[in-house]
């Protein structure tokens, strides 16, 4: 019987190969470059027509997040559009906890993924869309360390500045199609929501603030190994020149509303982080954030506050991450989206688990609880 081969070179691509016998395959993370940072995997298999693939990822108890192993299913996909879930299971002691993924694909070519891939190119498609839109002004922030653009859309006629941004960390995806979701509405001119967004904001959409470490298949840091939610207190040219960019923006514009969108490893629920704990934190600005997030938890199910981080305590917050400063800084209603890379445990889906589509509709949610967030003031 021949041997299936396994492939990486293409946009996010991350794996390798150890050994292949067969359909079965035993595998590796390969870390970020310069970090100890290891999560992220997408790779694709040819020569899998009608045969039971066994895929063994080892020395998961040396990755970056352990925990988001337990009760995780691998993404597949064998035409890059749907996403489903291949059944798989972990075992800590094998191997240095290794990811059993089996999956029997119809087809000669399957896609495996920790989560559904957002490549670049759909990027360049999803920017040159909005751009193209009536009242969308494009800018260009910066330049990252690999030289690729790093981009902005720009909304709206409102004396309220609101920032949306996402994928500092480029493994999670989740953040990226979450963006799909709110230009969708936002550029749509037939769709209330976002026509009344533009009216009273002033809106800054940065849909992807990693594109090296989205290109190179990296979990959570850029180009040279730099975890870009890490230095927001003190952002340089030389190590994240992303965040350098953004602040900059920022400081121009002022912010009120900021929303940082995430994806975590082990946490099977949608959640908000806020900013507990800033030197600055008075609680007429703490009730803003928490009206804003009892309003998207009464307006959609897969959101909740059961589960989540534990809040700072009272002057022990990290200016460095960007939630903290960006509250800190401009006294604004700053707060991190977290989605789940498993599944939304209290409403779960066997075939798909947290999904692309998911990730969107839930933008449209977050969109229209800023819309009467604002409107409720």
């Amino acid at each position: 019987m021949t041997d299936i081969g396994i492939d990486t070179q293409f946009d996010s691509g991350n794996i390798e190969v150890l050994s292949i016998s067969g359909a079965s395959a035993r595998l590796a993370l390969h870390k970020d470059n310069q970090s100890d940072f290891a999560q992220w995997f997408h790779f694709r298999v040819h020569g899998a027509a009608d045969r039971e693939l066994e895929l063994k990822i080892t020395g998961l108890e040396n990755s970056a997040y352990p925990a988001g192993w337990p009760d995780y299913d691998a993404c597949v996909s064998e035409d890059r559009d749907f996403w489903g879930r291949a059944a798989s299971t972990y075992d800590k002691d094998e191997d240095g906890g290794t990811l059993t993924i089996r999956y029997t694909p119809g087809t000669d070519i399957a896609w495996f993924a920790y989560f559904a891939p957002y490549s670049m190119e759909r990027h360049h498609d999803l920017v040159a869309e909005s751009a193209a839109s009536e009242g969308v002004e494009y800018r260009r922030l910066g330049q990252t360390l690999d030289g690729q653009p790093l981009d902005c859309l720009e909304m709206g006629d409102g004396a309220r500045q609101v920032w949306l941004y996402a994928r500092q960390h480029p493994g999670e995806s989740m953040a990226e199609w979450w963006m799909e979701g709110a230009l969708e509405v936002l550029c749509d001119p037939t769709d209330t929501v976002g026509r009344a967004l533009r009216k009273h904001c002033r809106l800054h959409v940065v849909p992807n603030c990693n594109p090296d470490g989205s290109r190179r298949g990296h979990l959570r840091t850029n180009a040279v190994g730099t975890n870009l939610n890490r230095e927001w207190a003190e952002p340089s040219a030389e190590a994240s020149p992303e965040v350098l960019a953004i602040r900059a923006a920022m400081d121009e514009s002022g912010v009120d509303f900021a929303m940082d969108v995430h994806g975590d490893e082990a946490i099977a629920a949608v959640f908000l982080a806020g900013f507990e704990g800033i030197p600055s934190w008075t609680d007429d600005l703490g009730d803003r954030f928490y009206r804003y997030q009892s309003i998207l938890e009464r307006r959609t199910p897969d959101f909740q506050t059961a589960k989540g981080y534990p809040k700072s305590a009272p002057g022990t917050a990290n200016l460095a991450i960007s939630t903290n400063q960006v509250a800190e800084r401009y006294k604004a209603c700053a707060m991190t989206l977290e989605m789940p890379f498993k599944d939304n445990a209290d409403w779960p889906d066997e075939v798909q688990g947290w999904s692309p589509e998911r990730s969107k509709l839930l933008a449209r949610d977050c969109l229209a609880a800023l819309l009467e967030w604002i409107e409720s003031e």
